[in-house]
């Protein structure tokens, strides 16, 4: 397999090529640590992802849920209401106008992806504290700037 490769000239393609592979084996590698805790949690990468949104917002409508997942409005209806079963979610309804639902994570939600993050965050401590080079301190503002352009696709 060939990797085309149409970055811009003046970026540093060692250091972009470095931590593409890099960003590439992390979600691997974490995938499967995150597998290991959602089947004992019976929810769904999907959900785990809806939850991770949720727990960044007091609350999401339907249809900003259905946009962040790249879902219809009835598959994100699907993901809404296992978790709501689960207990990791709860609907509410618009003061303003009751047809509207509003989707909220739970105190068991935000447990669930705190845990998981947390054990990600353990495991990236460990291989930051483990670098004898000093190159820790050069991470921060490369992964800032790249979850902020992110969250804003």
């Amino acid at each position: 397999m060939q990797i085309v490769n149409d970055r811009s000239p003046s970026v540093d393609s060692t250091n972009v090529d470095r931590l593409a592979d890099f960003i590439m084996f992390a979600q691997r590698s974490f995938l499967l640590d995150l597998s290991k805790e959602l089947n004992n949690g019976n929810i769904s990468y999907a959900q785990f992802f809806l939850l991770g949104y949720l727990a960044n917002e007091d609350y999401l409508n339907m249809t900003e849920i259905s946009n962040k997942m790249g879902h219809s409005t009835a598959a994100a209806t699907g993901l809404v209401d296992r978790l709501e079963k689960l207990g990791y979610v709860q609907r509410l309804h618009a003061a303003d106008d009751r047809r509207k639902v509003m989707v909220q994570i739970t105190r068991k939600g935000i447990d669930l992806v705190g845990r998981l993050r947390n054990a990600i965050a353990e495991n990236i401590s460990s291989i930051m504290a483990a670098q004898s080079n000093g190159g820790a301190e050069e991470v921060p503002p490369v992964y800032s700037q790249l979850q902020e352009f992110l969250k804003n696709r």
